[in-house]
């Protein structure tokens, strides 16, 4: 599938649950970034897509940010989801990894607020609450699914990628050389700290949670990929 089809994809993956927030009474808001942590992880799509935003709106400078800070601890993934889903199946052991929020803020954040807002990675968008995160944030159980299933998908379609640590993914596609490889499914060095995307074979979805998930299943079936002319 062409780089540019796979980005207009996970566009249309993003409106859909943009959609799904919408019907949520949630306390987030403006300059609440209690959840904007080091430990977000994101896909190379994500962050092809993030690096590029980053290029053309002359917000190159921020990966240095990213650089100055990238000696700290943060969350280093061993397994991703589809992974974590396959092991599900077959009543395997899922590893422990550690990760704890006090390791830091997010690198980029200026003033509590996020300067790649627009362009942010699915792990961050799904950082939704119902009550205000410095007290205590909650997630409804019917989200945290919704939540693994939309990651299931974006995982998918960058099955060819790596993911990895928010940190680690955006230092990789700062290189030019990296991101026209990655574009041209031509990646033979990974990235350190980078783990190997899988096909999305079955999705984790709670017996409980199976009837009122239907009409989000159906919505992200309806994507339909626009073959390039040839």
């Amino acid at each position: 599938m062409d780089l540019s089809v796979r980005i207009d994809v996970l566009d249309r993956i993003y409106k859909i649950y943009d959609a799904f927030t919408n019907t949520l009474e949630l306390a987030c808001k403006k300059h609440c970034s209690v959840c904007c942590t080091r430990n977000v992880t994101m896909t190379m799509l994500e962050g092809y897509k993030i690096a590029d935003y980053l290029i053309e709106n002359g917000k190159s400078e921020l990966f240095k940010k990213i650089k100055d800070e990238s000696y700290k601890k943060r969350f280093l993934p061993k397994i991703t989801t589809n992974k974590i889903a396959d092991l599900c199946i077959q009543g395997k052991d899922i590893p422990d990894e550690e990760i704890d929020s006090s390791w830091g803020k997010c690198p980029l954040l200026i003033n509590d607020e996020c300067p790649i807002y627009t362009a942010r990675p699915f792990n961050c968008r799904c950082m939704v609450s119902k009550t205000n995160c410095v007290d205590n944030a909650e997630m409804d159980e019917f989200v945290l699914t919704v939540n693994n299933v939309f990651l299931q998908y974006i995982e998918h379609i960058d099955q060819q990628g790596f993911s990895g640590n928010f940190t680690d993914v955006l230092l990789f596609m700062e290189s030019e050389n990296n991101r026209k490889n990655y574009s041209m499914e031509l990646l033979k060095n990974s990235g350190k700290g980078l783990i190997k995307n899988l096909p999305m074979t079955i999705l984790l979805i709670p017996p409980e949670h199976k009837n009122q998930i239907k009409p989000i299943i159906n919505s992200l079936q309806t994507i339909k990929v626009q073959r390039q002319p040839k």
